[in-house]
Order: C-alpha cells, then structure tokens, then sequence
C-alpha cells in the first residue's frame, strides 16, 4: 500500500509530537532535556493543578498514539521519543507548590526514578508494548516521584 501525502504528513506531525521537535534528537540526553521542557513550562507559566491534569490527560493519549506510531520508525522505546518524560514529569508536579525548590525536587526525583525504574517501573516498561508500555513507565516515575514530594511537603512545610 502506497502512503498517502495525508498519512506521511499524519506520521510527521506524530513523530514531531513524540519527540518534541528538535529535543528528542539533541545529541545527550534527550530524555533530560525532555524532563527539564517540563520543569520550565511549570516554572514559567505555573498551572493551576486541575489545569495540568487536562494537560496531563492530553499529553498521555497524545503521547501513546504518537509514540506508537514513532517507534515503528525509530524503534523500540527509542531514547528520541521524550514526550514521555514532559508527561511524567507534570505528574511528579501535581498537587506541589510550585516553588523553584519543589520543581527542582520533582525534577531530580522524577529523572532518578526513571532512570532506576524501580519495580514494577522496569517490568511495566518491559511488559506492555508500544506507546503505552513508553508512556507507561514514566506515568509511573511521575507518581513515585509525586509521592516522595508530598512526603517531603509533609514532613518539613506547614
């Protein structure tokens, strides 16, 4: 089957998504640069939280999609594909002031989980196929780290 301008132009726009433009494609650590996108979104524009999780929501089925199609080009789970990390990152921010101390915390928690992929990061990653086991994995890096930050919020801000 010959593709179609519609679909090369469809699997452009989703590569582009996956990879954030040029940032999946910086020549180190791409996934870094993918998280640190994240943090200056956070610091600049400082969204309300149910405002991030709309955006959370539309980045996670954005994403899957996106990098579904993406790692059929690229690979699986292909270190390029980091959008990801910009949506695993929003979620360690959730429900944190969003204070340049927390969003640093999140920021270094988030990329020390995800990196380490502490069960059953590791197993979801290796489990679940496609889009959904890259988007999936880094969900749960968000949460791991979200989780230390409330921890950190509890114990020393009142």
């Amino acid at each position: 089957m010959m593709p179609t301008p519609i679909n090369s132009l469809l699997k452009k726009i989703q590569h582009a998504i996956a990879t954030l433009g040029f940032v999946g494609y910086l020549p180190h650590a791409p996934g870094t640069f993918g998280s640190a996108a994240g943090f200056l979104f956070v610091l600049i524009i400082k969204p309300e939280d149910f405002t991030l999780l709309i955006i959370i929501a539309f980045l996670f089925i954005l994403g899957t999609a996106a990098s579904q199609s993406t790692e059929k080009l690229l690979g699986k789970d292909s270190g390029h594909i980091v959008i990801d990390e910009l949506c695993g990152y929003l979620i360690s921010v959730l429900f944190v002031p969003k204070s340049f101390g927390f969003l640093l915390a999140a920021f270094l928690l988030f990329r020390v989980f995800d990196i380490f992929k502490p069960p059953p990061i590791r197993s979801i990653e290796r489990g679940l196929p496609g889009g959904a086991g890259i988007m999936l994995d880094d969900v749960l890096a968000g949460m791991y780290a979200n989780v230390s930050l409330q921890l950190l919020k509890f114990l020393f801000v009142h």
